[in-house]
């Protein structure tokens, strides 16, 4: 449901990062760009809106003030949408990725 969302709403280098075991957090970290600060918060309120329609409780929000980076605690998926340039800036990919190649998302 988090793909389809994200793929709803045009996220540009979609990428879904296992990260089972490597952390506590979640199960699945996904990551994605927004082409302005405009499309990144239209981006983060989809998604919130179709996760509350799917039943999610508890989902934490960070960023949609300056939506540079909007971060999504949806409990087990992790989602992060990015405007490019922020993105290649933190490069939390290789960060999560060092041991397992991260899956791009087939559109």
């Amino acid at each position: 449901m988090v793909l389809e969302s994200l793929q709803d709403s045009k996220v540009e280098d979609l990428t879904s990062i296992d990260i089972t075991g490597k952390t506590t957090i979640g199960d699945h970290m996904v990551v994605g760009s927004g082409r302005s600060h405009r499309h990144v918060g239209a981006i983060a309120d989809r998604l919130l809106d179709d996760l509350k329609k799917a039943g999610a409780r508890n989902i934490r929000v960070e960023g949609l003030k300056s939506c540079d980076w909007v971060l999504v605690d949806a409990g087990d998926v992790i989602v992060h949408v990015f405007r490019p340039e922020v993105r290649a800036f933190y490069n939390i990919e290789k960060m999560w990725q060092a041991d397992r190649p991260a899956s791009p998302v087939a559109v």
